[in-house]
């Protein structure tokens, strides 16, 4: 299995802002995007925190986070009752980037 970031460096900060949107991204994933600012402002000649970079990169609408979290929301519900178990956060989060924000 490749690595899913593999050629695709920008894909980690995406997933990590589904996982922000919905309340499940892991302090060392934050504190790796906190700490990839200055690069990321070098590298796409932006300023701002790593969330509005990812916005400006990807084109996302302020809006697109609570679109995300009802989208987890209402699905984590119908996924328990189907399977018994909770989802997992960062399988909902790679599938969801992978269907609707990909761009490669």
């Amino acid at each position: 299995m490749t690595d899913r970031y593999t050629d695709k460096p920008f894909l980690r900060f995406v997933d990590a802002y589904v996982l922000k949107a919905i309340g499940h991204l892991d302090d060392a994933t934050e504190t790796y995007c906190k700490a990839m600012v200055p690069q990321l402002e070098q590298s796409f000649g932006v300023t701002g925190s790593w969330e509005r970079i990812v916005e400006q990169q990807m084109k996302f609408g302020s809006e697109l986070p609570g679109q995300i979290r009802k989208i987890w929301t209402d699905g984590m519900v119908r996924f328990k009752q189907g399977n018994g178990t909770a989802p997992d956060p960062v399988q909902f989060a790679y599938l969801f980037v992978d269907k609707n924000l990909r761009r490669d």
